[in-house]
């Protein structure tokens, strides 16, 4: 009897007790590479003041990072399928490190090329960090919690957005006090090239993908990944999530300043503490939800919320658009998990590649700041958030269809 009950606490544990250990270690990458990406954000109206650049040339700090995704998805794909999910998280951790230390001649020359050049070697050191750890995540227990696991190991991602754009923001925006641009990407640098040493020290299991034959029982042939149609439609709306999220990040101090709510240090101290600290809330609390609701129903309940609110933002109705904003973080915060963890059942041994593919979806986070920033130059910041409101209806469709499916 005993045995049995063991068997079932094991069922619906999140973690299996065996993968603890690389659980931990595993989830300490997402605080790193949510810091790294959030410092876009700053980084976005620091330039604009600095060197009397446009919202639209600003935005190529996004293009150029999300770009890095984009062109290295595949490859680290590669890598990680022929030599390992821990190989693959100790070269990210290298590239990410090297792109860090290289802000130091690019605040020498303070050439906005070479900036750029700096933020692509981090993207091409983080994606492979992405490939790795997210699909690793899903593989720590049971498929039924797979999307809760890595909502958890996500809030440690959104830990990092939301501490980000506070300590950098602060070194870039107080008064009386000269901007030192490379020192928050050396410190950040050191950091992790020392977690590269530990993570080519320490044994982490590898995960041998089992191949799923659940489709090929009824057709009698092996389904090839783009047969996968919810997969498929899992890379658009991944896509699309992407657009919609790095698109108000970029924009969100430019919409908040630009209204006169607040001047630019308290609005990065808003995006920090308000907006990102409830996308990381948003996660915590949505990993804790789907122990107990399906991920799929849940997700459509967060669908509808980013519609409704982000439409509201649009129509620019005064204190109500102001906090609208704010919710969105909220209501987003557990999508890309959820998508990612969605998007990869069924796939066996496709997994790691179809991770891949995945993980080239972040160069939505280059085109939507990009489109983004023209609409609001021609027009006003709040018709530009048009952009990032017909992402998230992508995503309702999305979540309507998985939901669908279930019943």
């Amino acid at each position: 009897m005993k045995s049995i009950v063991d068997k079932e606490k094991q069922a619906h544990a999140l973690v299996k007790k065996e993968y603890l250990l690389p659980f931990v270690l595993v989830t300490s990458l997402f605080f790193m590479w949510g810091f790294a990406r959030a410092i876009l954000d700053v980084l976005n109206k620091h330039f604009q003041e600095a060197m009397g650049i446009s919202l639209a040339h600003s935005a190529l700090l996004q293009v150029v990072f999300y770009l890095g995704y984009f062109i290295m998805a595949i490859p680290a794909g590669l890598f990680i399928a022929r030599n390992g999910y821990r190989k693959g998280v100790v070269f990210g951790l290298l590239l990410f490190g090297i792109g860090s230390l290289m802000f130091i001649p690019g605040e020498y020359y303070m050439s906005f090329n070479f900036f750029l050049f700096s933020l692509f070697v981090i993207a091409c050191g983080l994606v492979f960090l992405e490939t790795a750890a997210n699909p690793y995540m899903t593989e720590l227990g049971e498929r039924e919690t797979a999307a809760s696991r890595l909502n958890l190991a996500q809030s440690f991602n959104g830990l990092g957005c939301a501490c980000a754009p506070l300590l950098v923001g602060m070194m870039l925006f107080s008064e009386g006090q000269e901007a030192n641009l490379s020192f928050p990407y050396v410190v950040m640098g050191g950091v992790v090239l020392a977690v590269a040493l530990i993570f080519s020290k320490v044994n982490l299991p590898e995960i041998v993908h089992e191949e799923d034959t659940t489709q090929c029982e009824t057709t009698g042939s092996k389904k090839g990944i783009w047969s996968h149609k919810l997969f498929v439609f899992g890379v658009l709306t991944l896509f699309c999530y992407e657009v919609a999220e790095i698109s108000i990040n970029s924009f969100f101090i430019n919409y908040v300043v630009d209204d006169g709510w607040m001047n630019t240090l308290d609005a990065a101290k808003l995006l920090s503490v308000a907006g990102l600290g409830l996308f990381m809330v948003g996660r915590f609390v949505g990993s804790w939800i789907m122990r107990y609701v399906r991920a799929e129903k849940f997700l459509l309940i967060c669908a509808i919320a980013t519609v409704v609110a982000t439409s509201l933002v649009v129509m620019e109705v005064g204190i109500v658009s102001f906090v609208a904003l704010i919710l969105i973080y909220l209501f987003e915060a557990i999508m890309f998990p959820t998508i990612f963890a969605i998007s990869l059942r069924g796939l066996g041994n496709y997994t790691k590649r179809a991770s891949s593919y995945l993980m080239m979806t972040p160069i939505g986070g280059a085109v939507g700041p990009l489109l983004m920033g023209f609409v609001a130059d021609q027009t006003t910041m709040s018709i530009s958030f048009m952009v990032p409101l017909v992402s998230f209806v992508v995503v309702l469709l999305y979540a309507g269809r998985v939901v669908k499916m279930q019943k």
